[in-house]
């Protein structure tokens, strides 16, 4: 559950989504400036921790459940706690640990095989396989956000379509919201990101010795 939980984190805030912009399914050249932008403000941080608040709801708007998490990234590297359940990779390997049953799956990092990463929530998460178009800009109190809409072009997807708000001043995503197939909607929103925070090595290692009786599959 958490491992699948994960994935759509990071495939929402910015990974798998993206929408047709025209009948000859061009994107829109607007909306990949402003995407540029958020992908390049951010890989001009050497490190950066972000808090995130997942919401999921149903096609009525009646709230079916709510999360919140962290997660710190150096480099290739990253570290996410949510709800209990922590995810490590120190860039050559993945540690999932499941603290309702104390276990840790180990995994081997494979940069060939497009390996969803948390790095990818705020980077080139448009670069292939996708659409995407300026909706507009909105207000909200001080700020101006820019809305881009997403949808994928492999239909089999789970999900038909993604909304992404990006604060136009600080030039990074705010939240985006997954409307799945089935109806349920998932809203991400990052309440807080710090960069620079140049977090030690040691951070984005599962410290078995803190976890001593915690059974370990290895699937490297």
């Amino acid at each position: 559950m958490m491992k699948k939980l994960l994935i759509v984190v990071f495939m929402v805030t910015g990974f798998s989504a993206f929408s047709q912009s025209t009948a000859l399914g061009k994107s829109d050249p607007d909306a990949k400036k402003i995407l540029d932008n958020v992908s390049a403000k951010f890989q001009t941080y050497k490190s950066a921790v972000a808090a995130f608040s997942l919401k999921i709801e149903n096609s009525s708007g009646k709230t079916l459940g709510a999360k919140t998490g962290v997660v710190n990234m150096k480099g290739p590297k990253y570290q996410v706690s949510v709800s209990g359940q922590e995810i490590y990779s120190d860039g050559s390997n993945i540690w999932t640990y499941d603290k309702a049953a104390n276990e840790v799956q180990i995994t081997q990092f494979d940069a060939s095989a497009n390996t969803i990463t948390p790095q990818k929530m705020f980077t080139n998460f448009y670069d292939k396989d996708f659409l995407y178009k300026l909706n507009g800009e909105t207000k909200k109190g001080n700020k101006t956000i820019q809305e881009i809409e997403l949808t994928p072009l492999d239909k089999t997807k789970t999900f038909f379509k993604v909304i992404i708000y990006i604060d136009k001043t600080n030039q990074s995503i705010m939240s985006s919201k997954v409307f799945q197939k089935t109806g349920d909607r998932y809203t991400y929103t990052i309440t807080s990101l710090k960069t620079n925070t140049n977090p030690p090595d040691a951070l984005f290692v599962f410290d078995a010795k803190k976890y001593p009786k915690a059974e370990v599959i290895d699937l490297r």
